[in-house]
């Protein structure tokens, strides 16, 4: 009998903890879900790839700041308590998003519609970076010392949930208002429901009651008057923040975000991808993999949680280059004979531009549909001379739609992406909540997690676009960047990462 009511509210707890970092993922998220869309919009039109390089940089600045926001957001927390500084996160999160939405394009404002996104991202940093920590130890001191992995890996589900949702609203926007109003306009749904979504978080949330772990604290008197102090100027505590940091959280968010961000950005804009396939890939893949950050949280309670995480880390170092060859090897199209095509629809025919003497510009767009039920557009770029025939400039192929089988094969390689964020994203809630004592707790882990998963792991996609568009580089060049970043953090936490609970005594 007594069992019971616990167990109901544990589930309580985790549900409106969940629900409200859902839409902070989801707010966060559909910025970099709609990057390429987005920077046509903010930058000029001849922008050309700067437009997109542009957009990943105002992305990515969202995760420069979460370390600030953990600072920040992380001392409230400590000093007045959990509930309602997550409430505060919220509020500016909502907001920032649903602002984003309202921002003219640069054809109406120039120059000031990338600068008025890049603040309204900051802001959104700054927000989560209050928001996880605050989410992750509301839900650990709620929860039984011997299941705190299986509680905490509930809340671990909601960022590739955020991804989730935002991804389902984008595609079912387009595909409900069409390509081009999409294109022009109707990309700003996704980010003016959020408002909708953040009321009904808010609403639940107010309901919630202060974790007990903080409550006790406030009741002896007992809650920190300087947690910034407490954490990062005695050498005990700061030595496991640095620690959490390199050893952990630094390479579980290269992992995290070359396996869902980099991995949806490397199918739309270097395999060339049609847009629905490329999400729907992702959509699949996600769906299949997001209950494993249960399993594999769960499991870290019976084996420790190190080992899980670290195995995580090598699989990808190991993995990373063969997939994504893969994904190039079966979406190059420039070989394709004629054998092989079933279907070459009449091309259309555009004219760019002309200059005052004798050429104009064209463009011959041909959907060419294969035997193995492939289909894709070739685009020629020619110059047609008054006096000759035309001189073939360019030639590039967009909008792949894959055959079955090698969909379905692109949707298993990035299931298995997202099991390795799982493995190492799963446990890691539990893991930094245990390494930090109850009165910093939320200044403690907020730092070490914001800073590995914001600037670490949210810079992989600009990093990694910006490597491979080097002279001299190749498509996979730029996964050196998380590779890299994941064997650091393997070897740091191999040796020095214990797979024990840490005693507190030595850091109160």
């Amino acid at each position: 009998m007594s069992q019971e009511p616990q167990k109901t509210s544990i589930f309580k707890v985790i549900g409106a903890s969940s629900l409200g970092t859902l839409i902070e993922w989801y707010d966060f998220y559909i910025f970099g879900s709609l990057a390429t869309i987005i920077g046509a919009q903010l930058f000029p039109a001849d922008a050309g790839a700067s437009a997109l390089i542009n957009t990943l940089a105002i992305f990515a600045a969202g995760f420069i700041v979460r370390p600030f926001g953990a600072l920040v957001f992380g001392r409230l927390g400590d000093l007045i308590g959990r509930k309602y500084t997550f409430l505060l996160t919220l509020v500016l999160m909502g907001g920032s998003t649903f602002l984003i939405g309202l921002i003219p394009s640069y054809s109406s404002i120039g120059y000031a519609a990338p600068i008025l996104v890049l603040i309204l991202r900051l802001v959104q940093g700054l927000a989560l970076g209050g928001e996880y920590g605050g989410a992750a130890t509301y839900v650990a001191e709620h929860a039984p010392d011997n299941k705190r992995g299986f509680f905490t890996s509930w809340i671990q589900t909601t960022a590739t949930g955020g991804l989730f949702l935002s991804l389902g609203i984008i595609v079912l926007t387009k595909n409900i208002m069409g390509a081009e109003d999409f294109a022009d306009w109707g990309w700003r749904i996704p980010f003016l429901l959020s408002i909708l979504l953040v009321g009904v978080s808010i609403y639940i949330r107010m309901k919630m009651h202060e974790s007990p772990m903080f409550t006790k604290l406030k009741t002896e008197g007992n809650v920190s008057k300087n947690p910034l102090k407490e954490s990062f100027s005695r050498k005990a505590n700061f030595k496991m923040v640095l620690l959490a940091l390199f050893g952990a959280t630094m390479g579980q968010g290269v992992i995290w975000y070359t396996g869902q961000f980099y991995a949806q950005s490397f199918l739309e804009n270097t395999c060339k991808l049609d847009f629905n396939d490329s999400r729907y890939i992702l959509l699949w893949g996600i769906a299949f993999a997001t209950p494993f950050f249960v399993v594999f949280g769960s499991w870290s309670d019976k084996v420790g949680r190190k080992w899980i995480m670290l195995t995580g880390m090598l699989l990808g170092i190991i993995f990373y280059r063969p997939i994504y060859q893969i994904f190039l090897d079966d979406t190059d199209v420039s070989k394709v004979s004629t054998e092989q095509v079933l279907k070459s629809e009449q091309p259309v025919v555009k004219r760019i531009s002309a200059d005052a003497t004798t050429d104009v510009l064209y463009t011959t767009s041909t959907r060419i549909t294969l035997i193995s039920g492939m289909s894709y557009t070739k685009v020629q770029t020619a110059t047609k001379y008054e006096s000759g025939s035309p001189d073939t400039l360019v030639t590039t192929y967009k909008d792949k739609v894959l055959a079955a089988p090698v969909f379905w094969k692109f949707v298993a390689l990035i299931f298995f992406q997202i099991l390795l964020v799982t493995m190492v994203y799963g446990p890691i809630a539990a893991f930094l909540v245990e390494l930090f004592p109850t009165k910093i707790r939320y200044t403690s882990m907020s730092l070490p997690y914001h800073v590995g998963n914001g600037v670490f792991g949210g810079l992989v996609p600009f990093i990694a676009t910006l490597i491979a568009s080097f002279s001299g580089s190749t498509p996979l060049s730029g996964l050196w960047y998380p590779i890299g970043i994941a064997a650091l953090s393997f070897i740091i936490g191999a040796v020095y990462l214990s797979n024990k609970k840490p005693d507190h005594g030595e850091v109160e």
